[in-house]
């Protein structure tokens, strides 16, 4: 239920006047107000900064001033977080954060439903997208059999490919999971490396298995790799094969050459899905070898079945400085392709976002 009126005020030194609106949000009884607005009134100090409203709050009402596209926004927030909060879940600063940056974007989905997507229960923890770009990729991993989710470190590209491979397993979608990743490295020949192949190969491979141990009980894990049901190899062990009724996934697929993806993406067989993830800023190739990531969407353009996802700085969901390197590195990468000095200081984007990230993490 809300509340409304409405009025005028003149800035100083203003020639027209700001229309303002008062609004009062009346949260439902149901709802507990710390668990909307943060311990401390944590999230409700969020809200204040990213928001030109006036807001304050007695019992379960929230008054609100301000003008009234932005008074909109605030009600439309608090609507989102409390929906998030019938469903069962806790509200984190970064939920609060992420509802407004969706909501800023005018994007057609609600926040609420994208949060809220479970894809994967396992030992009480649940595993969501966390960003409306990854609430699209997961989407487009259940329409299409060939999907591609490109994007910087952090962006959930791989953990969210195996959370939907395991529940496809779960739910008999399929028979098998197959995770496959080029065993490139920077710097060291696997040759030199001491052990067999096995123990050679083990470090490329470990992010998958770290991966799997949060999403399937660990002791079933190598009952399930003995029996084939999981499997996890090197890409050159792809070739010959035809996989049929499989969850196949490629990771860090920048390190593949043309002809390797090629040779990757004909292996697919009936009944089966194909997700390849990889960051094309990121290839450990030798000098002068093609990225079989970086080439494959100008082949593939058009093809029915294919789909393309990109992320980006603002889909990292690991912590928060992750993101503001990748946004720093970005717009670093963006001024040497202009031709600009590498060591002048950050451009504008940067330089406005630093003052507002510190004013919240102050609060």
């Amino acid at each position: 239920m809300t509340d409304s009126a409405s009025g005028s005020s003149r800035q100083q030194g203003a020639s027209a006047p700001v229309h303002q609106t008062r609004h009062t949000v009346v949260v439902p009884t149901s709802i507990d107000m710390v668990s909307l607005l943060g311990p401390g009134d944590e999230y409700l100090g969020i809200i204040e900064g990213a928001f030109d409203a006036e807001i304050h709050v007695r019992g379960n009402r929230i008054a609100l001033k301000g003008e009234p596209g932005e008074i909109a926004l605030v009600e439309r927030l608090l609507e989102e977080l409390v929906t998030i909060l019938r469903t069962g879940q806790g509200i984190t600063s970064e939920t609060v954060e992420r509802v407004h940056s969706m909501l800023r974007a005018e994007t057609t989905e609600r926040p609420a439903d994208v949060l809220s997507l479970n894809i994967l229960s396992n030992r009480g923890r649940s595993i969501r997208p966390k960003t409306l770009n990854q609430k699209r990729y997961v989407d487009a991993i259940d329409a299409h059999t060939i999907t591609f989710g490109i994007g910087p470190a952090g962006t959930g590209k791989t953990y969210l490919a195996m959370a939907k491979a395991v529940q496809a397993l779960q739910s008999k979608q399929v028979n098998r999971i197959i995770l496959t990743r080029p065993a490139v490295e920077a710097g060291e020949r696997l040759g030199f490396l001491p052990g067999t192949l096995s123990e050679k190969i083990d470090p490329y491979l470990r992010p998958l298995y770290d991966a799997l141990h949060d999403m399937v009980d660990p002791e079933t894990i190598p009952k399930l790799l003995a029996a084939g049901t999981v499997e996890v190899a090197p890409l050159a062990y792809m070739r010959g094969r035809t996989l049929n009724d499989s969850f196949i996934i490629l990771d860090e697929a920048q390190n593949t050459s043309p002809e390797q993806m090629k040779m990757f993406l004909t292996r697919l067989g009936f009944g089966s899905k194909i997700v390849v993830t990889g960051d094309v800023t990121q290839v450990d190739l030798p000098t002068g070898q093609k990225s079989g990531l970086r080439v494959i969407e100008s082949i593939l353009d058009g093809v029915e079945d294919i789909s393309f996802n990109r992320l980006s700085a603002g889909d990292v969901v690991r912590h928060r400085l992750v993101g503001r390197i990748v946004a720093a590195y970005d717009e670093f990468d963006a001024r040497r392709e202009l031709g600009q000095d590498d060591t002048a200081p950050a451009g504008p984007v940067a330089r406005a976002q630093r003052p507002s990230q510190r004013n919240q993490e102050r609060r």
